[in-house]
């Protein structure tokens, strides 16, 4: 009995002592709580104070949407997308927790993604490069890996939209993880790239981006996303840490500015004619380069603008933007100086003579000796529009580059055109910049030459100025690529039509040049004759000079320009091109065609104020329905009131994982058809698809190229 109980005791005694222990840890702990908070928020508040005001007063920029950029009709040329890159966490528990490895669901899965999203195009190629590239090998490299050591973030696809990402979230072994953001291993990051809905058209004009590395920051670098890059970018806004019930949080101080969206002049289908034409010419001729542009007489708007280049691969693409940089112009430079020399009194009347006999060291190989004015540039004669020039400006060289001068040739265009370049006309002055004289026959031999278009330098846009204010009957006004702004809100601010100068000439001097120039294409010794077309009177100046390579003149290679407007009696459209060709071709075979085509295409569709011939020329013949995706031919042949039609129908194809036949189809409709099965489509031509490079029932490689050719 006095065992149990001194037991008893000692067990009390134990359990007291164990309490009293954990009473002093609470007590010694409650203290140091006590302390560390009265430390903190008393002793060391100021520190902590400065550190909350450092932390909430942080700001971090937003980047603002960039703005659109559209053609004449609204059509999109350059717009944002928001993309996504699909990625796998291949350290998340729910990927480490399933041992062991279950290989023949990760099989399953790469066959999935060399289908969908290979890692290389045309992985089947070669076997090699099927075993270095596919799924197979990258995912077996990675999942042997330690799991330490495996990738956090394993990108699946990139630039993807929110279909693809649920699709491949469905792909075998992935489709057992569930959950949602951190949850889930498989997850997206959203990014914005921009996109050019018609690939390469106006590639030059309408520019391109890139991101600062450093900051972020989307900008232009070419085109009109970096002349207009300050408007298109807009204004960033600024977000700064809050504190919240959860902790810190972002919170929009100051909201962004989308840019505006630039209006252009821009005609998506002169442009795509444009580029077809002047390829047709390259091609044919086989010429290093060339460019053209379009442009309405009386508003100044540059509707097609075209740079093609043989590239290194043999074929030819879009690529320098020529149109405003300076060349060399040869004889299409002679107008504008007949224009000085009409205006300034030199010469009265288009029919006035001159003396065409040897000059300046250069001799006119053209009968007769003495020529009319309209002579003159109809037969291109270099001695004799120097001759008329050094009526008014042997005594004094200098002037003549003044003359150019006040009529504001020497003006920036402000067009819109990135890289843009003022034309070089030396002024010819007695002293060099040594302060060297230098003789009057220098002086006046340079003279001549800057007459007729050499010694010279003159973007094709300034040419081409001159002509349009020719055609315009002597009001020049500004080449521009920019019609509207458009904010954020939708208001549209229509800009309106500019004049580098109101007048570089009177009516009647323009009317003179205008008849002269006609004698170039319509005249009996004119050096453009095979620019004539009964449907359309074309009228323009050919040109031709030698390239300068390594300080020389190179005499194997020629530069063909061709220079003029149409329909003469009332001028519509302005155009110029520019094509660097071997020598045995002409201007009159080479640009001058790709004026005169554009001038007979734009006739043939009503363009002109005309009435079409197209539908004349196909009397009794009933109209061509293109293939669509939609069987609405009824409804297209009671809209338009045709009682007879052909129908061209497409073949479908089997199945949606091969290619479509969409021969016969309108452009909309094949374009809708073949991106939603993964391929990028590239248009050549205009009207209904008449072929397709990649063949019907082949097998689709997403991200694959296939190239339409249309046709009226």
């Amino acid at each position: 009995m006095a065992n149990a109980r001194n037991k008893k005791n000692n067990n009390k005694s134990r359990i007291l002592f164990r309490y009293a222990l954990i009473t002093t840890g609470f007590l010694l702990f409650a203290v140091a709580l006590v302390v560390k908070l009265f430390t903190t928020t008393v002793v060391e508040a100021s520190a902590w104070n400065a550190r909350a005001h450092r932390e909430l007063s942080q700001t971090k920029p937003i980047a603002p949407e960039r703005g659109n950029i559209l053609a004449s009709n609204g059509n999109i040329l350059a717009c944002n997308l928001k993309v996504y890159d699909i990625k796998i966490d291949l350290r998340h528990n729910k990927v480490c927790n399933g041992k062991p490895i279950p290989w023949e669901k990760i099989d399953m899965l790469a066959d999935s993604l060399d289908r969908y999203y290979p890692r290389r195009s045309n992985l089947n190629a070669h076997p090699d490069t099927f075993k270095k590239y596919s799924w197979h090998t990258k995912l077996k490299y990675e999942f042997e890996k330690p799991e330490n050591r495996r990738s956090r973030a394993l990108r699946l696809a990139k630039k993807q939209t929110l279909e693809d990402f649920e699709r491949i979230k469905s792909f075998p072994y992935l489709n057992e993880f569930t959950g949602k953001g951190f949850r889930n291993p498989v997850y997206k990051e959203e990014r914005n790239i921009r996109m050019y809905p018609f690939g390469r058209m106006a590639y030059r004009s309408i520019g391109r981006v890139n991101e600062n590395q450093e900051t972020g920051e989307i900008h232009g670098y070419s085109g009109l996303e970096r002349d207009l890059d300050s408007l298109l970018y807009g204004q960033p806004g600024l977000s700064k840490k809050v504190a919240l019930t959860s902790g810190l949080s972002d919170w929009v101080a100051k909201a962004p500015v989308r840019g505006y969206d630039i209006h252009t002049t821009i005609d998506v289908d002169l442009q795509d004619m444009l580029e077809e034409e002047l390829f047709k010419v390259c091609l044919e001729s086989n010429a290093e380069w060339g460019t053209a542009i379009l442009m309405e007489v009386h508003t100044g708007e540059i509707k097609a603008i075209s740079n093609i280049e043989h590239l290194p691969d043999g074929t030819y693409g879009e690529a320098l933007n020529r149109a405003v940089l300076p060349f060399e112009p040869g004889s299409v430079m002679k107008p504008i100086s007949l224009m000085i020399a009409f205006e300034d009194g030199l010469a009265k009347s288009v029919n006035e003579m001159v003396d065409c006999s040897p000059f300046q060291r250069t001799s006119d190989p053209h009968a007769p000796s003495v020529k009319s004015m309209k002579q003159v540039i109809e037969m291109s004669s270099n001695t004799g529009i120097a001759r008329v020039i050094f009526r008014g400006y042997s005594q004094d060289p200098t002037k003549f580059h003044d003359r150019l001068s006040s009529i504001g040739f020497f003006e920036p265009m402000h067009s819109g055109i990135a890289g843009e370049c003022t034309p070089r006309v030396r002024r010819l002055v007695d002293k060099d910049s040594r302060g060297n004289n230098i003789t009057m026959t220098a002086r006046h031999l340079d003279l001549a030459r800057q007459a007729y278009g050499y010694n010279t330098e003159i973007p094709p846009l300034y040419t081409l100025s001159i002509y349009n204010a020719i055609a315009n009957k002597g009001r020049y006004v500004r080449p521009h690529l920019v019609r509207a702004l458009i904010d954020e809100n939708g208001r549209d601010s229509v800009l309106p039509i500019q004049y580098i100068r109101d007048r570089i000439c009177s009516e009647e001097t323009a009317e003179k040049v205008k008849q002269c120039i006609h004698e170039v294409v319509w005249g009996e010794h004119g050096t453009a004759r095979a620019v004539r077309d009964d449907r359309v009177k074309v009228v323009g100046k050919t040109g031709t000079a030698f390239p300068v390579e390594k300080g020389s003149y190179n005499m194997s290679k020629r530069r063909y320009a061709f220079a003029g407007f149409f329909p003469y009696d009332e001028p519509q459209y302005s155009c110029m091109a520019l094509v660097l060709a071997n020598g045995g071709n002409s201007a009159n075979r080479t640009s001058g065609q790709v004026v005169k085509n554009m001038a007979v295409k734009m006739y043939s569709r009503g363009m002109l104020n005309n009435a079409s011939v197209y539908s004349d020329s196909r009397k009794g013949d009933a109209p061509v329905l293109a293939a669509s995706s939609k069987c609405n031919h009824r409804e297209l042949t009671e809209s338009i009131g045709a009682k007879n039609v052909k129908r061209v129908k497409g073949a479908t194809a089997i199945g949606t994982k091969s290619v479509p036949n969409v021969l016969g189809y309108d452009a909309p409709s094949a374009i809708k058809l073949l991106e939603e099965r993964g391929l990028n489509v590239e248009i050549r031509g205009s009207g209904r698809v008449t072929s397709q490079s990649l063949p019907a029932g082949s097998i689709i490689q997403r991200g694959s190229r296939i190239v339409l050719n249309l046709k009226v």
